[in-house]
């Protein structure tokens, strides 16, 4: 498939490049940013995350795009639609995500954004339904998934990635069909 980039009134979803790693680590190595996932990561492991989404993004031509916001940075972070794993309880689904740096946080970015990825998910692949999930303490990523339309039902799983006992095991899910957005 060729590849699918976008562009929001106030940013470019693209596909990634060589310059975006450090930033990436940057934001990866960030606690705040981090605040919901079970660990900062590396460089190595932020390099490696970002090689499984440079090779799914050239797989399908879309996926959790680079973000940038023209004028103000070329890198804020990533943006985009996921396959996840078949560990994941609500698997088979696309997920919608988002992660973006600390300092761009309360702009409205990653909102914008995520409209965009919607309506290429639904207009342009036809997918029924997309899905969010985040820990449940997560307050700012819920308050995104409603802002773009998604709702929580009640719906939660216990994250396989994220040790047992962990207060971010717990997941909620929140869903959005087409003709909805």
């Amino acid at each position: 498939m060729e590849a699918i980039e976008l562009d929001t009134p106030r940013l470019r979803l693209r596909q990634w490049r060589d310059a975006d790693l450090a930033p990436f680590a940057r934001l990866n190595a960030d606690p705040a940013v981090m605040e919901f996932f079970p660990s900062v990561l590396s460089r190595k492991e932020s390099d490696a995350l970002a090689a499984r989404i440079r090779d799914s993004m050239a797989e399908r031509g879309w996926g959790l795009w680079a973000v940038e916001a023209p004028g103000v940075s070329p890198f804020i972070g990533f943006v985009g639609l996921d396959v996840p794993g078949p560990h994941v309880p609500v698997s088979p689904c696309v997920e919608i995500g988002w992660r973006i740096s600390a300092e761009h946080w309360g702009k409205g970015f990653a909102s914008e954004a995520a409209r965009a990825a919607l309506a290429v998910g639904f207009q342009r692949l036809a997918l029924p339904e997309i899905l969010s999930f985040t820990a449940v303490a997560n307050r700012r990523s819920r308050a995104v998934m409603e802002r773009i339309g998604m709702c929580f039902a009640g719906e939660t799983f216990e994250h396989p990635s994220v040790p047992i006992g962990s207060p971010l095991r717990s997941h909620v899910v929140y869903r959005l069909a087409r003709g909805r957005a």
